[in-house]
């Protein structure tokens, strides 16, 4: 998800709350369901969520693995802290 997240970021995830186009999520696959991955949602596939990753160079998403499950929606980055400017 960079640039907008980078591995070992820690994010603040709301459970059960249903995703609008564009916001980041947390997301499992039916053909992964031990991974957890963090996505942008694009749009609803059925029951189901199409999500994309930032980097279409660096990304695994549904379109190599079809619609995902969105289990929360990322609400902030919490480590490391977003930098302050005045």
């Amino acid at each position: 998800m960079a640039p907008a997240l980078r591995d070992e970021d820690i994010v603040l995830v709301r459970w059960g709350v249903a995703p609008k186009p564009g916001q980041i999520a947390l997301v499992r696959w039916e053909s992964r369901p031990d991974q957890l991955s963090i996505k942008r949602v694009s749009h609803r596939v059925g029951g189901l969520w199409h999500v994309v990753g930032d980097n279409p160079f660096a990304s695994t998403d549904s379109e190599q693995l079809g619609p995902a499950e969105v289990l929360g929606v990322v609400r902030a980055r919490v480590w490391p802290r977003p930098a302050f400017r005045l």
